[in-house]
């Protein structure tokens, strides 16, 4: 009986082993096929990429010249009021992930440089992030840093181990228990930007529990950021009667991580039928002036019941429609009408403070990776 049990021991453990599936590196927002798929297309002149990279080129955040602004202590309030630190950790944590980019298309190692600079500076220096809106600003620069870290890492030998390790406790001091328990009743952009900064600080630090609990956070979560809370069958979500922008805000984010899941292996783009192309199709024909069905629903926690879809910011887009497009248009075939006349108007999608921005240099028809 001994060994018996001993082999059945063995064999469990061999098939856990064997069934637990590795983590992919570079595999957040950009895998290493399709940046280089866009450095071809840059070298060639090809459109669109060839004007969407002197976009991102002609943003601040991408010149070299770039001087991070750390802080010891962050504080982020309501509203972002007061804000301590909170803007320059938002614009830096952009800046190094830019950079990053631009290492990554270029081959220039003064972006790779300037990309480790910010990260070296913010992670020796920083203490706290607090405030009432601390989650939210966690979760907003915290996936920024990490796709900054994770392409670093992966494409380059300039940054050394001490320095990465420096970053590592950043994550694992300061961030992670910033989001690691969400807000599940606050309004679900919050969640959703938690969910993207989870999902990367798993993968970076090769954590595959700390990734897939917040893959199944973001798909049977307790949260008004969960998929199926966030976006109702309909298409409705869950800030659509509060204003366009917070509802582009969350969408953004949503189609932040369920793009990281996917450049791991898990579909979250597919999760409820396509729900978050329903989201997002709802959200795009209400901002092009068209009429959409609209009902009076309180959120997960009985609250934010408004009576009417808002018309605040209405026409005003976010530039986060480019990836969803590319997954569901390109790679599944699926229609999304009103997300292609949202791009027509759009394209080439510039920068935003809380996106990871130029949407179209980044998943304007990729190569399928799967």
């Amino acid at each position: 009986m001994r060994t018996i049990t001993t082999i059945l021991i063995i064999l469990t453990l061999s098939f856990s082993v064997a069934g637990q599936k590795k983590l992919v590196h570079p595999g957040m927002l950009n895998s290493k096929i399709e940046l280089d798929f866009i450095r071809k297309k840059i070298k060639a002149g090809e459109e669109p990429w060839s004007s969407s990279f002197k976009l991102l080129q002609a943003d601040d955040h991408a010149k070299p010249e770039w001087q991070p602004k750390p802080m010891a202590d962050v504080i982020r309030g309501s509203y972002n009021n007061p804000n301590i630190g909170a803007g320059d950790l938002g614009h830096d944590a952009q800046a190094a992930y830019i950079q990053s980019l631009e290492w990554s298309l270029t081959g220039d190692k003064q972006y790779a440089r300037k990309a480790i600079e910010i990260m070296n500076a913010w992670s020796c220096k920083l203490k706290s992030i607090t405030g009432s809106d601390m989650q939210l600003l966690a979760g907003i620069t915290g996936y920024k840093f990490c796709n900054a870290a994770e392409i670093i890492r992966h494409t380059s030998k300039l940054w050394n181990k001490k320095d990465q390790h420096q970053f590592e406790q950043m994550l694992l001091t300061i961030y992670y228990p910033l989001v690691k328990n969400y807000k599940p009743q606050a309004n679900g952009n919050w969640d959703d930007s938690m969910i993207a900064t989870t999902m990367c600080i798993g993968i970076f630090m090769n954590d595959t529990a700390m990734y897939h609990g917040a893959v199944e956070y973001a798909k049977n979560g307790h949260s008004n950021g969960a998929i199926p809370n966030y976006i109702r069958e309909s298409g409705q979500c869950q800030e659509s009667g509060r204003d366009q922008q917070h509802t582009q805000l969350g969408l953004g984010y949503v189609a932040d991580f369920c793009e990281i899941a996917w450049k791991q292996g898990d579909d979250l783009y597919g999760a409820f039928d396509n729900r978050v192309a329903v989201g997002f199709e709802y959200t795009a024909k209400y901002n092009l002036g068209e009429e959409v069905v609209y009902q009076q629903v309180p959120d997960l926690f009985g609250k934010n019941n408004y009576t009417e879809i808002s018309a605040k910011g209405r026409g005003n887009f976010r530039p986060v429609y480019e990836k969803i497009y590319h997954h569901y248009h390109d790679i599944k075939g699926l229609e999304m009408k009103y997300t292609k006349q949202v791009l027509d108007k759009i394209r080439p999608e510039g920068f935003h403070w809380d996106h990871s921005s130029f949407g179209t240099l980044f998943y304007h028809q990729l190569p399928a990776i799967k």
